[in-house]
């Protein structure tokens, strides 16, 4: 086993979980499987093989930055229900 039903138990009382005696078997059980599948992966030979952060290549899908004229303050402001010239009024919150 990679992972005992201690461990598990104390990572479950860190997590703040109250886990049965059945919950404890089936969740030892199931880290231990997942684990043993780490395991296995460790054993590849990965020599040569380039990291990727992604299964497909990803190209940037964003445009340029090109800076243009913005609004101008009235022309912003006219389509807000109430403002003071400057921003627009909303109801205090506190």
């Amino acid at each position: 086993m990679k992972i005992t039903k201690e461990e598990v138990e104390k990572v479950a009382h860190l997590a703040r979980l109250n886990l049965s005696a059945e919950e404890l078997e089936t969740m030892t059980t199931q880290l231990d499987t997942i684990l043993s599948y780490v395991a296995k992966l460790e054993e590849l030979d990965t020599t040569g093989v380039q990291a990727m952060t992604h299964a497909f290549s990803e190209s940037n899908a964003f445009r340029e930055d090109k800076v243009t004229a913005s609004l101008a303050r009235e022309e912003a402001l006219a389509n807000g229900p109430s403002q003071n010239g400057e921003a627009f009024v909303v109801p205090r919150i506190i």
